[in-house]
């Protein structure tokens, strides 16, 4: 029974009465597949609302067999009443008149309530449980892989045969298996694309029994704030699909961790576990609006996650759908600068109704890089103006950063640039491009790199290679030189790599460079290294007497040439390693 607020002083009346203000005051559920719908119903007349006097409060139970209209209070336990019940339970006044009842909501709005949960509970069926084995690359000894692991996330289906989930989910994946809802099978799965920045993998299953019984989630409007989320997966602490509610409590560009990248996101409320990474968030309409992907830990905040938005969603879909493959999201290729101070706007010419962004440097490895120069004026992008801070308007009352407006773009798509140079205003048709970075974010999938002479074992730097070399905190252990690199160094063109000696496998050859450990490698006989690839050919070749390394910090090493190509041998027998040099380096 509902809970029945009483005036205070007053006795209740009799259980009739009681019951009968219960049931209009409150609502009623309808169950349908294990989801409960809240069906809303009016309430009849002025229900008398009541509270009970002094004393301890009355237990009540939510039993079915408490919530009975037939069990009469004793006459003597309630005050005189204004009105009574007959027996047919119709309200009856002092002159003996039936009192007659408001009608409740009308049947079709219940129906409506009782479809919709319907389609929450068809919308969660949807819903998959996906286990991934994981074979990592060992970036410490890349000549060989890490031994493997499992993990379990979320993903729900899609049109098209196919099954969102996260990128990091499915990342060096053997093995990728699929369970839905209330089954004890699991199908084997074929990943389709992987996009790294976006954090989204696109799955599909070739087994035709996996597709019965199963609707393709429908996508959803970008939600507004205070909007109701529902996310839905499968997190530890249990084997069943979880459900947790929030509301969406803010819509920005994001920091994507595992792309490394910045995106639309959304911050919800709702808690987002391990586990849930790749399932769905609903709207209150059952329509999905977005993927869980990451959340906040730390000790002064709680239940913070966050969404993949279906903006981005969706330009995941249409870039794989125009392409065949994941191609990316493009950059203009330009590190910029805000202009809210009146001097420095005053000093690029521009007038008090300018606005816009400095253009600090340009990526020497975007397309057309030429057009634009440093200390140009960004005023606007594809004929939307950009404010001193960078951002552009977004929806009412919000604005956004313009990096959004660029996010919207694929790659090889034109843009619109105006800018502002010794106070002229021009106007470029840019192309854009991915973004080439000096230390990639990742390997998409490929073993690392490597190459071996006189011990030395020479890589290509990545994030992966730093958080294997340094840990999950590798931005606070990664030396200098190096993270100040990985930071603000842009490559000056696209095959170029930072290459590092990584160690050094003792030998009577390197005595004495034992203790050189991810050291970045300028130049080799006096040429630089452009890559690692390059680096290989020109050792593989050298006819000279020695193998002379330029590296950081004006460190020099200096190898017999004939010597440490023949201890090399030795090495790699020593190591079981099967190879001076990795496949790709070959080729």
């Amino acid at each position: 029974m509902g809970n029945l607020k009483r005036k205070r002083g007053r006795k209740p009346k009799n259980a009739v009465a009681e019951a009968k203000a219960a049931a209009s005051a409150s609502t009623s559920n309808a169950v349908v597949d294990g989801a409960v719908a809240t069906i809303p119903t009016e309430a009849t007349q002025d229900s008398h609302t009541h509270r009970r006097g002094r004393g301890r409060p009355k237990k009540r139970c939510n039993h079915p067999a408490d919530d009975r209209s037939d069990i009469v209070a004793s006459p003597e336990g309630r005050a005189p009443s204004l009105h009574e019940y007959n027996g047919a339970g119709d309200l009856i006044a002092d002159n003996g008149h039936v009192i007659v009842e408001a009608a409740a909501v009308p049947p079709q709005v219940r129906w409506e309530s009782v479809a919709a949960a319907a389609k929450a509970a068809s919308s969660m069926d949807s819903v998959v449980k996906v286990f991934c084995v994981h074979t990592e690359p060992n970036f410490s000894l890349p000549w060989q892989r890490k031994r493997q692991y499992s993990s379990s996330s979320s993903g729900f289906i899609i049109g098209g045969r196919r099954i969102f989930t996260n990128a990091h989910s499915v990342e060096h994946h053997t093995q990728v298996k699929l369970k839905k809802r209330g089954s004890d099978t699991k199908y084997l799965a074929t990943v389709l694309a992987i996009g790294t920045e976006c954090d989204i993998a696109m799955l599909t299953v070739r087994d035709d029994d996996f597709w019965e019984g199963v609707s393709p989630l429908e996508f959803g409007d970008l939600p507004a704030l205070q909007d109701a989320v529902t996310v839905v997966g499968y997190p530890i602490g249990g084997d069943t699909i979880s459900v947790t509610s929030g509301v969406v409590s803010r819509m920005e560009i994001l920091s994507y961790v595992h792309g490394s990248t910045e995106l639309l996101g959304l911050q919800i409320d709702a808690a987002i576990n391990s586990g849930n990474s790749g399932g769905p968030a609903f709207n209150d309409k059952g329509k999905c609006v977005g993927i869980a992907f990451q959340s906040l830990k730390h000790e002064d905040v709680e239940n913070i996650g966050y969404v993949i938005p279906t903006p981005v969603i969706m330009h995941f879909i249409q870039d794989y759908e125009k392409n065949g493959v994941y191609t990316g999201f493009p950059i203009l290729g330009v590190k910029w600068q805000k202009m809210e101070n009146l001097d420095l706007r005053t000093s690029t010419g521009m007038s008090p109704d300018q606005k816009g962004v400095r253009i600090r440097r340009i990526e020497p490895t975007a397309p057309e890089s030429h057009l634009l120069r440093p200390s140009d004026v960004l005023l606007s992008f594809d004929g939307v103006d950009i404010a001193n801070d960078g951002t552009v308007p977004f929806r009412h009352g919000e604005r956004i950063s313009f990096s959004y407006l660029i996010s919207q773009k694929y790659t090889g798509d034109y843009a619109l640039v105006r800018v502002l140079r010794n106070s002229k205003v021009l106007e470029f048709n840019k192309k854009l491009d991915t973004h080439k970075r000096l230390i990639p974010a990742h390997i998409n999938g490929r073993l690392p790199s490597y190459y071996i002479v006189g011990g030395f074992v020479f890589s290509a730097v990545s994030v992966p290679y730093l958080r294997s070399e340094y840990g999950k905190d590798y931005e606070i252990d990664t030396p200098v030189k190096l993270f100040d690199k990985l930071l603000h160094a842009m490559a000056q063109s696209v095959d170029e790599q930072l290459v590092v000696v990584s160690q050094v496998l003792v030998a009577d050859i390197n005595v004495g460079y034992e203790d050189i450990v991810n050291i970045q490698v300028h130049a080799f006989n006096g040429m630089p290294v452009k890559n690692l690839k390059s680096l290989a050919s020109m050792v593989e070749s050298c006819e000279e007497e020695f193998l002379k390394f330029d590296l950081e910090y004006e460190q020099i090493v200096v190898l017999q040439t004939q010597k440490a190509k023949a201890a090399t041998k030795d090495i790699l027998a020593m190591h079981c390693i099967p190879s001076a040099m990795s496949d790709d380096l070959k080729t």
